[in-house]
């Protein structure tokens, strides 16, 4: 069985499904989806990019990517592990047999196999990877989502600085809330929409874009404009309120924006296209996230866990796992490919850690910060390459090690986002949006 449950718990068995409702009571069903499209008016203006939007599949508890993007056949069993490598339709690039459809399009992406650090914990790793900085917490203390309370997560640096692109969301996480994917001292207008439903399931719906059902639209919009005629009898020393009615008013378009609801409508997709991402929740996330950056999503947060593997981890990983995310990665890359969209949008796929070279005596494999593989497709990087190597174990990168300041760098850079940039928290502490690191110039 997995190290992780399919409720969401890790080895230390710590809940991590809370509430976080976008939803609520209200003049159109809540008051955070207003601020949340606040975001637009602080958005700096960028600089010249390769991605538009970004796709983030993250990988909750660690995948084993010694049995996936970077296998060590030469290795003795106890290390290898029970899977071969396969060729890819890349002369010279070879991963992990589960992984056969990624080998067929192995030219549409990079394999990354030097990422290293050094937080082997599950809630700080996560912390460190979204934000940047380490946590000020230890592992398995914190059970608050989000639980980056000061630091920023990349969506949400992603919605400060580039602002809205269409009449969807900026910054969006599914299935549920990504557990270090808050604003921090950033506030809430930068803030993730969460859609709490999972796209696989056949009622499948986005709640926070219907409004109250006891209110007919001719009502609504009586509403809308009496809200609009008390804003606008306001005294001008209210900027405030005349400002959260600008967001109000934001808020209503996307409720009944014809293309916000095209855009979250799954169910129009074909039949065949939804068999080929897999009828799985990372793989009808991955569709929704396609649709969602055609519309003009700036970065996607896909969260999709039980990748915590100590125990019996193989015919986990064999049976669900790999072949779940192989499905929808490489689905996504064509996808995205075949409809244009590929080289303005990122695609990245990563855990918080890797899994150890050595496998335990319970048949599984326990958490590995010092070597990960990560897979990066579009928005300006150069497909078909391997980057870096690790030892003969897998257990340390024997070319330079990419950290994860490196890895953000690498993407605000392609989404032409001054990574170096500063902000100051209400206390007045400077904090750059990533703090050292530099660009993986051999990715781009």
């Amino acid at each position: 069985m997995s190290g992780r449950s399919r409720t969401g718990g890790y080895c230390d068995r710590m809940s991590r499904r809370q509430a976080l409702r976008i939803g609520g009571s209200g003049m159109l069903g809540g008051l955070s989806l207003p601020m949340l499209l606040e975001m637009g008016a602080e958005a700096a203006t960028p600089r010249p990019a390769k991605a538009r939007s970004c796709i983030f599949l993250f990988l909750q508890g660690g995948p084993s990517t010694i049995d996936m993007w970077d296998l060590k056949p030469e290795a003795p069993s106890e290390i290898r592990g029970p899977y071969k490598p396969i060729r890819t339709n890349v002369p010279g690039i070879e991963v992990g047999e589960h992984c056969a459809l990624s080998a067929k399009v192995a030219d549409k992406y990079a394999i990354l196999r030097s990422h290293s650090h050094n937080d082997n914990g599950h809630t700080t790793g996560y912390h460190y990877v979204l934000s940047g900085y380490k946590a000020d917490f230890a592992d398995g203390t914190n059970n608050r989502i989000p639980n980056n309370v000061l630091y920023p997560s990349i969506g949400s640096i992603v919605s400060r600085e580039l602002g809205p692109r269409g009449s969807v969301p900026v910054y969006v996480n599914m299935p549920h809330p990504l557990a270090a994917g808050g604003p921090g001292f950033y506030g809430a207008e930068h803030g993730p929409f969460v859609i709490e439903s999972d796209p696989v399931q056949p009622d499948f719906e986005v709640k926070d874009l219907k409004a109250a059902g006891s209110l007919s639209s001719a009502r609504q919009e009586r509403r809308r404009r009496t809200l609009g005629a008390l804003e606008a009898s306001r005294p001008p020393a209210q900027p405030r309120s005349r400002t959260l009615a600008k967001y109000y008013e934001k808020a209503y378009d996307l409720v009944t924006s014809p293309a916000a609801q095209k855009a979250f409508d799954l169910q129009s997709e074909p039949e065949k296209l939804r068999a080929a991402y897999g009828h799985t929740s990372l793989g009808q996330c991955a569709l929704l996230g396609r649709r969602l950056v055609e519309a003009g999503c700036r970065f996607v947060g896909i969260d999709h866990g039980s990748w915590d593997t100590h125990f019996t981890c193989f015919p986990s990983l064999e049976g669900e796992l790999i072949p779940h995310a192989d499905r929808a990665f490489s689905a996504l890359v064509t996808d995205l490919d075949q409809r244009g969209l590929l080289d303005s949008t990122l695609v990245v796929m990563m855990g918080e850690m890797g899994r150890t070279p050595r496998i335990n005596n319970e048949a599984g494999r326990d958490h590995w910060s010092m070597a990960q593989s990560v897979l990066f497709a579009g928005g300006g990087i150069r497909p078909g390459q391997v980057v870096g190597a690790t030892d003969k174990q897998g257990a340390a990168p024997t070319t330079e090690p990419v950290s994860v300041e490196d890895i953000l760098q690498t993407i605000f850079h392609l989404m032409g986002i001054d990574a170096n940039k500063t902000y100051y928290t209400p206390l007045g502490r400077p904090v750059p949006i990533v703090n050292g690191g530099k660009v993986v110039r051999e990715l781009l």
